[in-house]
């Protein structure tokens, strides 16, 4: 007799362009791929491309996340669900967490959650019933999830975040002469980002490399902000906002240098992305960012926040294209 097919249902907040989405659709694709029954639920799935969409079994139920609201939503997905119940329930975030461990136990079914990265004011309450691992994707995330909850080692396994190899991987040279140097950042405009440290770095660097060009791509909260710091720095003419709607493939594509100055942040998806683009990476030495890049060799790593340092490796790179072609490479 075959073995029943195992399901999994993974348990999504609304879907943005961000790493942590791109991990839920990438791990989707792999689970279906290995003949697992993967389905992904979400109150948002707009920002999904619809090819991913179409291949994949994504069930929208929106207001999910609404105080009172989403109870009546989530009443009406534990009945659909309860005739054919997943065998694990796979959280895909901390955002979702109480939602899904209500759901586990309604359902009687064990659960997993995935921490991306945990937060100066997070605070964690895990269902010892049906709980069964909480998903680090660094070391520094479990250490993190040792040290302030207390959980057990065996429970936190460490899983790095997965990226895929492009198909077609010969890009143009890294800072071709023939063209202006372009230095980019990717992903969620937020506060923890420090976009604003990259752009007060971007005023320093044009002190020596006036041609240089600055591109920002991602949409969020603090882009007006943003935008009118660039006009405070009178950096208008030097700095373009891209809002990519479903990914930043074409974004990180044009850069020539990829920057993260975040303040806080797990393994940095968004900068594996271009990692595997061969694009040469400057980072905040913070959080799963150092688990991943070794300074001068598969990348350049700064202090959070110190737009001095951050420009001056911005500079190293302008002024030593070979080097940064062989940390991208």
């Amino acid at each position: 007799m075959a073995r029943p097919t195992l399901k999994v249902l993974l348990f999504s907040g609304p879907f943005e362009v961000r790493g942590k989405s791109s991990y839920t659709l990438r791990l989707a694709e792999q689970l279906a791929e290995r003949k697992v029954r993967a389905v992904v639920t979400t109150p948002d799935a707009r920002r999904v491309a619809s090819r991913r969409r179409q291949a994949l079994l994504i069930r929208v139920y929106p207001n999910m996340t609404m105080p009172v609201w989403g109870r009546v939503v989530l009443e009406s997905l534990r009945a659909e669900l309860a005739a054919d119940p997943p065998d694990v329930i796979h959280i895909q975030s901390l955002q979702m967490l109480a939602h899904g461990i209500r759901l586990a136990r309604q359902l009687k079914r064990p659960w997993i959650v995935t921490v991306h990265e945990v937060g100066f004011r997070e605070r964690l309450s895990f269902d010892p019933l049906w709980f069964r691992r909480a998903v680090a994707l660094s070391h520094d995330v479990a250490d993190e999830l040792h040290r302030k909850f207390d959980f057990a080692r065996e429970l936190i396994p460490v899983i790095p975040p997965g990226v895929e190899m492009p198909h077609d991987p010969v890009m143009p040279p890294v800072l071709d002469p023939a063209h202006v140097p372009v230095i980019g950042a990717a992903g969620p405009l937020e506060i923890a980002r420090g976009i604003p440290y990259l752009l007060r770095a971007a005023k320093l660097v044009l002190l020596s490399h006036p041609q240089v060009q600055f591109l920002i791509a991602g949409a969020g909260p603090e882009e007006h902000h943003l935008r009118q710091l660039v006009r405070e720095l009178d950096l208008t003419s030097h700095v373009t906002f891209i809002p990519n709607l479903f990914d930043f493939a074409a974004s990180i594509a044009a850069m020539d240098v990829f920057c993260l100055p975040s303040l806080q942040q797990g393994p940095g998806t968004i900068m594996l992305e271009a990692m595997a683009l061969g694009k040469p990476v400057i980072a905040c030495d913070v959080g799963g960012v150092r688990s991943i890049v070794r300074d001068n060799e598969n990348g350049l790593l700064v202090p959070p926040s110190d737009i001095y340092q951050l420009a001056e490796r911005i500079q190293e790179l302008l002024n030593e294209p070979m080097h940064a072609r062989a940390i991208g490479d």
